[in-house]
């Protein structure tokens, strides 16, 4: 059974908050986003990657740059590590699934973290149905 909590790195939480307000003080404001890094196994994130957002409409859709991502795949595997999952931000609305994500999720058991430049955090594993969310436990 997996676990319905994830353990984020206070480091990996430094990064995705500043990404996400990166995105949020853009004029217009930007979801960010990027690669969760760690053991999958354990549900425990140490490294969050950013990746460029190529999305059509950045403001409130993202999609990971195809290259970068997979060059980041690469070098998380390349350190012993594993892809956790993903995550992006939310700078104009509740950091919680749109139906904008649910649409788009395509990685079953991967975490979906979304983050506003607030500080506020929600993390969700895509079941290939739905989002069921997780318990986020910083250190």
């Amino acid at each position: 059974m997996t676990s319905s909590r994830l353990t984020l790195a206070d480091d990996a939480r430094a990064v995705i908050l500043s990404h996400a307000r990166e995105g949020a003080a853009r004029d217009p404001p930007a979801e960010v986003c990027g690669v969760l890094a760690g053991d999958s196994d354990a549900r425990a994130v140490t490294v969050a990657h950013p990746v460029s957002n190529v999305a059509d409409e950045p403001r409130v859709a993202y999609e990971l740059d195809p290259e970068e991502t997979v060059s980041i795949l690469e070098t998380v595997e390349s350190a012993g590590d594993d892809a956790v999952g993903f995550y992006h931000s939310h700078p104009e609305s509740d950091p919680v699934p749109s139906a904008t994500d649910r649409e788009q999720a395509s990685w079953p058991g991967y975490v979906y973290l979304i983050c506003s430049p607030d500080g506020r955090l929600t993390a969700h594993e895509w079941t290939g149905d739905e989002f069921r969310e997780l318990d986020v436990t910083v250190e």
